[in-house]
């Protein structure tokens, strides 16, 4: 048997301008998926059938993964599915990377590529953000050119990506999940679809590459408030590229009564919000007084590691 875990990510600042090659910031969290995996008679998952939709990333990772036969998957996460932290990402690494140790490799950035390339193939439109911060932990930015502190680069047609490691300082966040999950996939096609469209749509897009920088250096300096500010104003770009939703609003309202600032994180179109705050249980109240489920995550430095 051999068995992986992986974390979740939430994206603080461009979502959706990061598949067209704008920058993006994102932290792994302190919510966590394993994978076991161990070579039984069949193939299983959580002993139900491999060919279920539920399992459709563990599927993908082993038919590009694994060539020895039957394995019986267990799945165990603390991620809520469909919530914009991450899920996907998280059993999509922590699955190819028990099926690495199982055959006696640990690669976390051959690992966080291939993790991309099953991402693609499921969701049919993908960057590689989520999973790369699954794989690395910590902070992440995407950008399209390498530079300084570089972990690896991935390509997909004519689209780059450089993931780099970024200091970030210990945050506190409030998530607030509407309970209605949005696949990524349709979501991410339907702002290429407007992006090609509309050039104010396109414009959009270019803004949220800049807010993101921003809010990097504004996270990077101790100034949340700046943070908050860049983060509000990401959530009405999202809003624009129409991603967005009415309890998404309602939450981010609500939350930002105590908190820095307030936005979707994730594809939108349901999912979560994500608040930064030092001020934890006044905000979740706010959301749970809304409508929605709160709970509170923290940033995180680790990423995938190997647990048997």
């Amino acid at each position: 048997m051999a068995a992986a875990s992986a974390p979740g990510k939430l994206i603080l600042f461009g979502e959706h301008a990061v598949v067209f090659g704008e920058p993006a910031l994102s932290t792994a969290i302190d919510l966590r998926t394993e994978v076991y995996a161990r070579p039984p008679p069949e193939w299983l998952a959580d002993g139900a059938s491999l060919d279920s939709p539920k399992y459709r990333y563990v599927k993908a990772a082993a038919t590009r993964a694994w060539r020895d036969g039957p394995l019986w998957f267990e799945t165990r996460s603390m991620i809520p599915v469909g919530s914009g932290l991450g899920s996907s990402a998280a059993v999509t690494v922590a699955t190819l990377g028990a099926l690495q140790s199982l055959g006696g490799t640990f690669d976390v950035p051959a690992i966080a590529r291939e993790a991309f390339e099953v991402e693609h193939e499921v969701q049919g439109r993908a960057s590689p953000i989520d999973t790369s911060t699954s794989a690395a932990g910590g902070g992440i930015l995407v950008r399209r050119d390498p530079g300084s502190n570089l972990l690896w680069s991935i390509s997909r047609d004519t689209r780059r990506w450089s993931l780099h490691r970024c200091s970030l300082p210990e945050l506190t966040f409030v998530v607030g999940d509407t309970g209605i999950s949005a696949p990524t996939g349709p979501l991410v096609a339907g702002v290429k679809e407007r992006v090609e469209r509309d050039a104010k749509v396109a414009s959009i897009v270019r803004d949220i590459g800049r807010i993101t920088l921003d809010g990097l250096a504004a996270l990077q300096d101790g100034d949340l408030e700046a943070a908050g500010r860049l983060m509000n104003r990401n959530h009405e770009a999202l809003n624009a590229l129409g991603v967005g939703h009415p309890m998404l609003d309602k939450f981010v309202a609500a939350a930002r009564a105590h908190s820095y600032g307030a936005k979707l994180t994730g594809a939108g179109g349901g999912g979560s919000i994500v608040a930064l705050t030092d001020d934890a249980d006044r905000t979740a109240r706010a959301i749970e007084a809304a409508g929605g489920r709160a709970f509170t995550v923290t940033s995180d430095a680790d990423g995938l590691r190997r647990i048997a």
